[in-house]
């Protein structure tokens, strides 16, 4: 169980560091720039991917979180 849950930890980690476009935006509101960030935008292709997936890997990683604390 705690392999199952290491991997989908380094897992998740690699895939928030893919979205690199959402992070710049909100680097730009911290510095007070003007952005796009909440204009309306639809993702698309790898974008749309790497957003479920990273969807999927949260709700695993929660999901084992919780089923272990119940198991020990």
């Amino acid at each position: 169980m705690e392999v199952v849950l290491l991997v989908i930890s380094i897992l998740l980690i690699v895939i928030v560091l893919l979205q690199s476009a959402k992070a710049e935006g909100a680097a730009q509101i911290i510095s007070g720039s003007t952005s796009d960030l909440f204009t309306n935008r639809k993702e698309r292709g790898s974008e749309l991917f790497i957003s479920r997936l990273t969807l999927f890997l949260g709700l695993a990683f929660f999901g084992i979180c919780l089923v272990s604390m119940f198991i020990k």
